[in-house]
């Protein structure tokens, strides 16, 4: 096996593993590396959907998104699609999955099935390192603060996107989160708001919550924080949801002329209530 770091934050490149071994032995030794490096990468991966799935599930149960419909034979799978005549792709801005959720998603497996050829790579943050980087005098002002992330808007949202179908969801979901949160395996504080779900800060009134989450929005961008990752077709990105943040570049789109489809399979495991 052979690991390559992608860069100095988070982010690795992992050679020499067979994804479709859904062993506990394989299993474990990826999820090792995960809670090290925060997000593994691996090309060449040319894995079927019931392969993915079943890989999936050492990871434990299967989460069904609140708001996508899932492929017809695998709804567990969301398939993201984005047209070539369209600007925007889903989950184009910073964010953590579903933060909405009471218990927002653990892990994400990510595997391209379409790809532009050139643009659509993805970025992700590492959260545990924002917050280990954050000034004294924020961290103070944020101790043992919670949080509200909604997800209002969020239905209505993928049915912007002409590949993507929802699921007849229009309900919304509320739930306050400590914005430092402890991961449950490794016991690291993690900085746990994002600009796409987190409303406001409970405890401040409106002016002064949205001045430390602008101060804590640009602080988790930091270019220092982040990795970024160029697909190639049939890889797999898999991240722990709890720790980091990411999007998807919206860089190929008609108004460059670079009118390109991209297509991706997500597959979500079940997380745990931030503590």
């Amino acid at each position: 096996m052979e690991i390559n770091l992608i860069s100095g934050a988070l982010g690795a490149e992992i050679k020499g593993v067979d994804l479709k071994d859904s062993s506990e032995t394989n299993w474990k030794t990826i999820n090792d590396l995960l809670l090290e490096h925060k997000v593994l990468f691996f090309r060449n991966q040319n894995i079927t959907a019931e392969q993915q799935i079943n890989f999936a599930k050492n990871f434990g149960p299967l989460e069904k998104h609140v708001y996508v419909k899932g492929r017809e034979e695998f709804p567990e799978i969301i398939r993201i699609i984005k047209k070539p005549d369209e600007k925007h792709q889903w989950g184009e801005n910073w964010h953590t999955d579903v933060s909405y959720n009471p218990k927002p998603t653990k892990v994400i497996i990510l595997r391209s099935i379409k790809i532009p050829p050139v643009g659509g790579d993805t970025m992700f943050s590492n959260m545990e390192l924002a917050y280990e980087t954050l000034d004294s005098e924020l961290k103070e002002k944020i101790k043992d603060k919670k949080a509200i992330h909604s997800s209002l808007g969020a239905a209505a949202f993928v049915e912007a996107y002409k590949g993507m179908e929802g699921n007849g969801n229009i309900d919304e979901y509320s739930n306050s989160h400590p914005i430092v949160r402890t991961h449950p395996e490794t016991g690291k504080k993690i900085l746990y708001v994002n600009s796409m779900y987190t409303k406001r800060i409970e405890g401040f009134d409106e002016n002064e919550s949205d001045e430390i989450l602008k101060k804590l929005y640009a602080h988790q961008e930091r270019l220092d924080l982040t990795c970024r990752f160029k697909w190639t077709e049939n890889a797999v990105a898999i991240w722990d949801n709890r720790s980091t943040q990411h999007q998807g570049l919206s860089d190929f789109f008609p108004g460059r002329g670079l009118g390109h489809e991209r297509v991706m399979d997500r597959v979500a495991i079940e997380g745990d209530q931030p503590i």
